[in-house]
């Protein structure tokens, strides 16, 4: 009989310190009223209502909202540095500075004006891949505008020469490409370039996915760089997203009824009402116990005793 009220008033949400005392003084054969009344008396409350109080009150959501968190979060908030949450960004050199040049010149600026528009994003990775001999003095078959900013680049350890030598009067080129595209991959980072390395695609299985998933093309316009909002398509992720680490959560969307007021569902609802401005995003049962001031938890505890065999 002692184990029984003991239970008993357990699922309550009473402590077995507080419910010991009272039946040692009412005696065990004590009814169960009269122990409510004592405990009641005694001014104790249950565990899950105090817990309760301790917490805010319930937030009450839109039937219809996609999530319950208001506003844009970070899904993980460990790091107060908002940097360590970008990518970092590899620039392929010579697609970009031929692309402001317009395929005529290589135009250095066009390479100064991409890491320009990065650092104002807050990125801290930033490299750009050259072929070494393009430090050498321009020829009339090669044209190069703005040199000196490569060598500001390299002495901020921005930019980074691929080797190249001369054999015998020839030069011997190191494909940059690949060196672009392995940096990229291992730092897990985004490419810059409007070329589409299809021989390095094919090449490595992995590389293919990540040059497909983390390539971001871009256009010049009037000597601003301009990369796309949906580097992946309409579909995708925003650039914001593209380029970060840990992406945001959308705003809640509020979907109205499509029935309007003639809606006959009630409560059962899943969409807006806009003349039932307090819906709560609580099953029906959970709705019912919070009107009648039952704690939820003492709620399923009661459904998961009456579903037991």
């Amino acid at each position: 009989v002692h184990q029984n009220k003991l239970d008993f008033f357990c699922k309550l949400g009473y402590g077995k310190q507080d419910i010991c005392k009272v039946l040692e003084n009412l005696g065990q054969e004590a009814l169960e009223d009269d122990v409510l009344k004592e405990l009641i008396r005694m001014g104790r409350k249950p565990q899950a209502l105090e817990s309760q109080a301790q917490l805010s009150s319930l937030k009450l959501v839109a039937r219809g909202s996609c999530s319950t968190s208001p506003g844009l979060k970070w899904l993980e908030e460990d790091d107060s540095d908002p940097s360590n949450h970008l990518r970092p960004i590899v620039i392929d050199g010579s697609n970009v500075a031929m692309s402001h040049g317009n395929k005529e010149v290589f135009s250095c600026w066009g390479i100064q004006l991409a890491v320009d528009w990065f650092r104002e994003r807050g990125h801290t990775y930033i490299k750009v891949f050259v072929p070494l001999w393009r430090k050498e003095p321009p020829r009339q078959d090669s044209p190069i505008a703005d040199q000196h900013i490569l060598e500001e680049l390299e002495k901020q350890s921005i930019l980074v020469y691929t080797p190249s030598r001369k054999v015998k009067g020839k030069r011997v080129v190191c494909y940059d490409d690949r060196y672009i595209v392995k940096v990229a991959y291992e730092k897990d980072g985004v490419i810059v370039s409007n070329d589409h390395y299809r021989d390095l695609q094919n090449e490595n299985p992995e590389w293919k996915w990540f040059i497909e998933q983390r390539l971001l093309m871009y256009s010049f316009v009037s000597n601003r760089f301009m990369p796309p909002d949906d580097p992946l398509g309409r579909h995708g992720p925003t650039l914001s997203n593209f380029l970060s680490k840990k992406p945001v959560l959308p705003e809640p969307k509020w979907q109205p009824c499509p029935y309007g007021k003639k809606c006959t569902y009630g409560n059962k609802c899943k969409f807006y009402h806009p003349e039932k401005p307090h819906q709560a995003q609580l099953s029906v049962a959970d709705e019912l116990r919070a009107k009648i001031g039952v704690p939820l938890s003492l709620g399923k505890e009661a459904e998961k005793h009456n579903c037991l065999p």
